[in-house]
């Protein structure tokens, strides 16, 4: 007897969902990136920065050029993987909607 009840109270527990297992939770990918682009890019680019200035002074106006223009590429390549992630976005829901 003590046996069925405790059967039929699992069963209504589980029934119920209370046992199952928790949907399993992702990354928040959005704060990352806006942590990242908030936080650790500034720093970056000021330590770039400090570097930039201190080649200027010593009179290595080439070698600042330079990574000055290597910087420059790198930032136009990470904004054009922005847009492209957001013209990827629109020809999705234009082509499945």
């Amino acid at each position: 007897m003590i046996a069925t009840e405790l059967v039929a109270q699992v069963a209504a527990t589980v029934h119920q969902g209370t046992l199952a297992a928790p949907d399993p939770k992702g990354i928040n990918t959005e704060g990352v990136v806006t942590f990242f682009a908030s936080n650790i890019a500034p720093i970056l680019l000021a330590v770039l920065g400090v570097i930039f200035i201190g080649r200027a002074s010593r009179g290595e106006i080439s070698k600042v050029l330079t990574s000055s223009a290597i910087a420059i590429v790198g930032l136009a390549f990470i904004a054009g993987a922005a847009t492209l992630f957001f013209v990827g976005d629109f020809l999705i829901d234009l082509i499945f909607t």
